[in-house]
């Protein structure tokens, strides 16, 4: 069984392997089986995988799988990297948040400025997680010490876990939402205009999803009004320019979709990866198996 990986560093993190495997290091695979595809690699990537007559699996590295969904063709297994981000991407949505609140950005714009003033607090918070999976379990579970109440949402209501068409009644006492949701169809523009306007004024979202979730002429006329805080790792389009109003706000804090990019992506990536490649040789059910857009 031929495997292509992107990076030189993963042939080690991969662990053991069956001697019937044998692993390629390329950005661009040649009629492999099993394919693990560049983080974060861009849209035109996906088109690579219809030169491929024996592929079998595309084992992503992100969490999201919305430029794969869809697009490859009968009878190739999409599998996301859940688990691989649970920790980074809820740091940055817990640092996020108390940036915000603690009026991080403020400080930092006013430089050598000795600008003494009161902050918000996280503490006594209510935050609704719209996206109950393993990343907001993560999220949840991080914020856990900072004396808030959490309400976590998914798609369909669950034992502990509110649905997504509740939204409308659960909305107007959060202080801050976060956003954890797949981009599919269901979600592409769920934070519009009447979403937003059912937040209290002075509540935060916060977008660790992706750009298309949000509405973003809709969150510009609430945060350009002052009424709404944003914070977002993501944005519609992406990059966003640099002309965009939003840049300009001071109650925005925009960052280059950093969440995931950290030192252990790597390790996690291809530990889930080795693990896969070992099932299919094996013959066994792998695991991560995007249906729907999840």
């Amino acid at each position: 069984m031929k495997v292509c990986i992107p990076h030189e560093d993963g042939l080690a993190l991969l662990g053991p392997l069956p001697p019937s495997v044998s692993v390629t290091v390329s950005v661009t695979p040649d009629d492999v089986e099993f394919w693990v595809p560049p983080f974060l690699a861009s849209p035109d990537v996906v088109e690579l995988a219809a030169a491929l007559p024996r592929l079998a699996v595309v084992q992503l590295m992100s969490a999201g799988a919305d430029r794969w969904a869809g697009r490859l063709r009968p009878g190739v297994q999409l599998c996301d990297a859940r688990g691989v981000h649970d920790s980074s991407t809820s740091e940055w949505v817990v640092a996020a948040i108390l940036a915000y609140l603690r009026d991080f950005p403020h400080f930092v714009r006013t430089g050598r400025e000795w600008s003494y003033r009161q902050t918000d607090e996280l503490a006594g918070k209510r935050v609704l997680i719209v996206g109950a999976g393993s990343i907001g379990a993560a999220v949840e579970a991080r914020l856990a010490p900072f004396e808030v109440s959490v309400t976590p949402v998914a798609r369909r209501a669950r034992d502990g876990v509110h649905g997504v068409d509740e939204l409308p009644s659960l909305l107007p006492s959060a202080d801050v939402v976060v956003l954890l949701v797949p981009l599919t169809p269901e979600t592409t523009g769920l934070v519009s205009a009447s979403f937003l306007a059912a937040m209290p004024d002075g509540a935060l979202l916060v977008n660790a999803a992706r750009g298309p979730v949000v509405d973003t002429g809709a969150i510009l006329a609430e945060t350009v009004s002052g009424r709404l805080g944003y914070a977002t790792d993501v944005t519609d389009p992406e990059p966003l320019p640099a002309s965009h109003p939003l840049w300009d706000l001071p109650n925005v804090l925009i960052t280059p979709h950093v969440a995931g990019s950290v030192r252990g992506l790597l390790r996690r990536a291809y530990a889930l990866a080795g693990d896969q490649v070992r099932r299919f040789a094996a013959g066994e059910p792998l695991i991560n198996v995007v249906v729907d857009g999840y």
